[in-house]
């Protein structure tokens, strides 16, 4: 199936290696032009159609530098593909877990996500041709065996509700918004396998024109109620 990705300029956070680095690779073997940010970029820098951009998105102003970086570049952002997250586990349990801890969890996972978002909808709403924003959540959002990654859940069912809210208010101007929540998938957390990039290039697609506030999961059967 043509997902219609060519020529789309899509922006990738965390793409340097695990669900990004999938996700960057999908898109741009789908013509999409990719604007790949990462601390380190080695492994983007020799994929076809790829814009790799080394850059810290910890800090507060870098991404709205990153999507202005893709418009300066390409002249506009269709698609932001949210995926730079990092857990720490805690193994002391909720009492034993800082605010300073809680505060990282959120800045990682919450507020990179947000900042970026804000900036990508901005330009996309000026422009007022749409767009696509997707964002790799987690099953941790609303599944919690134990307390281990409760902080990292916390900030990723923020990420998950803040893309309900929001597709519902720039519906409207055409600007698609949805999550993925992967579970057992080949990263440094999980060992299993999925298709989260593959969900992820259909989600950022046209073809997928009537999809906006879900939450897809792709867990391998891990959560047997929805």
């Amino acid at each position: 199936m043509d997902l219609q990705l060519t020529d789309k300029v899509a922006v990738v956070t965390g793409a340097g290696k695990g669900i990004g680095l999938a996700v960057a690779e999908t898109l741009a073997a789908e013509g999409a032009r990719v604007v790949a940010a990462s601390r380190t970029t080695d492994t983007l820098d020799s994929i076809d159609g790829v814009t790799p951009v080394a850059m810290d998105l910890s800090e507060a102003d870098a991404p709205r530098a990153l999507v202005a970086r893709a418009v300066d570049e390409f002249g506009r952002v269709d698609v932001l593909v949210n995926n730079v997250g990092a857990v720490r586990m805690r193994l002391e349990g909720f009492l034993g877990t800082s605010d300073h801890e809680f505060q990282w969890a959120l800045d990682m996972n919450f507020f990179i996500a947000l900042r970026a978002t804000r900036a990508a909808i901005a330009s996309m709403a000026e422009r007022g041709e749409g767009g696509a924003i997707v964002n790799v959540a987690s099953v941790n959002a609303f599944f919690e065996p134990d307390a281990g990654v409760l902080d990292y859940g916390a900030a990723k069912a923020a990420l998950v509700n803040l893309a309900k809210s929001l597709s519902q208010e720039f519906g409207p101007q055409g600007i698609r918004i949805n999550s993925v929540s992967p579970g057992p998938v080949a990263t440094d957390l999980w060992l299993g396998d999925a298709g989260v990039a593959q969900t992820v290039a259909i989600l950022a697609s046209e073809r997928t024109g009537n999809v906006t506030g879900a939450n897809y999961v792709i867990d391998g059967g891990l959560i047997k109620t929805t």
